[in-house]
């Protein structure tokens, strides 16, 4: 079934998704469904050891300071190709899935979504996902960057990856951050939570100061694709509001292309360019400020 049937419905379930996009890609070399995501890899201490740092230091304060510092944009600017050249040479440490490059990944992404004949700006939040790692050029270390996200300020839920690290994080033990809703209110939503420090969170604030014309889906598959223990594992539903609710679907819409798009086979920039220069142009041109 092509997933725009059904009037292009977004509640389609996860488990649904993830089936029929790991069905629709299968590439030579390409792992099973199950083989994703899989953090217990032997061959991937690195990202263990991403992990173990990450829920060191993520505290409540740390992600203040960050905000402090990044959310002024008065670090560079610089286009949207000009940052994809940059993460063309970065591999993610987070990531136990695969190698290949991030501009590599994000064509993939955009790739199996354009070949479902999704709208423009579909394509292009796959292409652009994952540009928030730019803060790596800016000196930033791999576990303030990437990773899987959640809430600081509250109790820590044991469905984020590796709960056991969390317990070495100085919020644990702080009273007024152990309680499930910790410094927020019942159903004061998303926007008013603070996540972990990281690209999507950043992204998501550079794109909306830059005026861009990427529709609200959009933007929430952006600042959210990485909170996994919500769009997954549907947590911190105490902290969700309804429009979270209503913008759950499309975050999990984007989930299944982002993961089981990843394979060994390397798209062509080249033959490529011209479609993706132009959708920048139409949503984000110019350069912008980060």
């Amino acid at each position: 079934m092509h997933p725009r049937d059904e009037g292009d419905n977004p509640l389609r379930s996860l488990d649904e998704w993830e089936d029929f996009v790991a069905e629709r890609y299968p590439q030579p070399g390409q792992k099973a469904k199950a083989d994703y995501r899989n953090y217990e890899n032997p061959g991937r201490e690195s990202v263990r050891e991403f992990y173990r740092l990450n829920h060191r230091y993520q505290t409540y304060d740390f992600v203040q300071q960050k905000r402090r510092e990044f959310l002024t944009f008065n670090h560079r600017e610089m286009t949207v190709l000009e940052a994809l050249d940059y993460l063309d040479t970065l591999v993610d440490d987070s990531d136990p899935d695969i190698d290949l490059s991030q501009k590599e990944h994000l064509l993939q992404t955009s790739e199996a979504i354009r070949a479902d004949g999704h709208e423009d700006w579909f394509v292009l939040t796959g292409f652009i996902h994952d540009l928030g790692k730019i803060l790596c050029l800016f000196g930033e270390p791999q576990w303030a960057v990437v990773g899987d996200t959640f809430p600081v300020g509250c109790r820590f839920s044991d469905r984020i990856v590796y709960p056991e690290f969390l317990a070495d994080n100085p919020d644990h033990a702080d009273p007024r951050f152990n309680s499930p809703l910790g410094v927020y209110e019942r159903g004061c939503g998303l926007r008013n939570v603070q996540l972990s420090w990281g690209h999507d969170e950043y992204l998501y604030h550079v794109v909306s100061q830059a005026g861009c014309a990427l529709p609200e889906p959009a933007l929430y598959m952006i600042r959210y694709h990485s909170f996994y223990p919500w769009h997954r594992e549907e947590e911190y539903g105490d902290l969700l509001d309804e429009h979270d609710r209503a913008m759950l679907p499309w975050v999990r819409k984007f989930n299944p292309y982002d993961l089981y798009s990843k394979s060994p086979e390397r798209p062509d920039w080249n033959t490529l360019a011209p479609y993706y220069t132009s959708l920048i142009d139409a949503y984000l041109p110019g350069s912008l400020r980060w």
